[in-house]
């Protein structure tokens, strides 16, 4: 649309798709990322997680751990948010044998795995004690200080007029006002109706083949546990929007 305005945010932003325990990709994806901002050492920078650290990739304990200490280390210019599969990570170490069990289905057995659990579980586990202690063993391989630190992760990050989400927004909703749920899960109307206000949402959640900017919408999940690459999109002030990838 020739009159949408660009996007401006304060300094220059990476925003780092969906990683899904692909610790390979992610440790290129990020050399990639020093490197081009090594370009201009005196320009400041943020690096953004769309979130989905984890499931349906081996290197989930890896990569969870490494971006916990990347934010730790790095506090205000490493941004980690979360994702849907954090989300139904704690609900499921919250009441693992409800409606939670779902995580197992949808790449939490590999989660475990990657901590070094959950050998007798199957994707259609419902023994209760089975998946009581599957909850119970994975609070402990984490830690209360893992475990705390993906229960605090937000939901959003912003700076000028780019909003940073896991899976998308309400267009009809400021962006100060959406629900957990569109940010977490995504909203039917998000890629089929365009905001009017002006704000820029880059996200992940749903893998494209390409990554696109355009139409207030950044798109940054390129499907790396599946195959693809994994992208890493360069927002600057001026409004250029660039895509790394690895």
């Amino acid at each position: 649309m020739t009159n949408w305005p660009a996007p401006a945010p304060k300094e220059v932003v990476y925003v780092i798709g969906d990683v899904h325990g692909c610790v390979g990709k992610l440790e290129r994806l990020l050399a990639r990322i020093d490197e081009d901002a090594a370009r201009q050492p005196d320009v400041p920078s943020k690096v953004i997680f769309v979130g989905d650290y984890i499931d349906r990739g081996e290197g989930s304990a890896t990569v969870l751990q490494f971006v916990a200490e990347m934010t730790a280390s790095h506090p205000g210019q490493v941004i980690g948010l979360m994702g849907n599969h954090e989300r139904m990570l704690l609900d499921f170490l919250s009441d693992p044998t409800g409606s939670a069990r779902r995580w197992i289905r949808y790449g939490g057995l590999q989660t475990l795995a990657s901590f070094g659990l959950g050998g007798g579980l199957t994707t259609d586990s419902r023994n209760a004690g089975d998946l009581l202690d599957a909850a119970g063993d994975l609070m402990e391989a984490m830690g209360p200080a893992l475990v705390d630190w993906v229960a605090n992760l937000p939901l959003s990050w912003s700076s000028g007029n780019l909003w940073v989400v896991h899976a998308g927004a309400n267009p009809e909703k400021t962006m100060e006002n959406q629900s957990s749920r569109s940010l977490l899960w995504g909203n039917d109307a998000f890629l089929k109706q365009p905001r009017t206000d002006g704000q820029w949402v880059a996200f992940g959640h749903q893998p494209f083949e390409t990554p696109f900017a355009e139409q207030g919408r950044i798109a940054v999940d390129t499907g790396a546990v599946y195959g693809g690459s994994m992208t890493a999109a360069r927002i600057d002030p001026s409004g250029d929007a660039s895509f790394l990838s690895a």
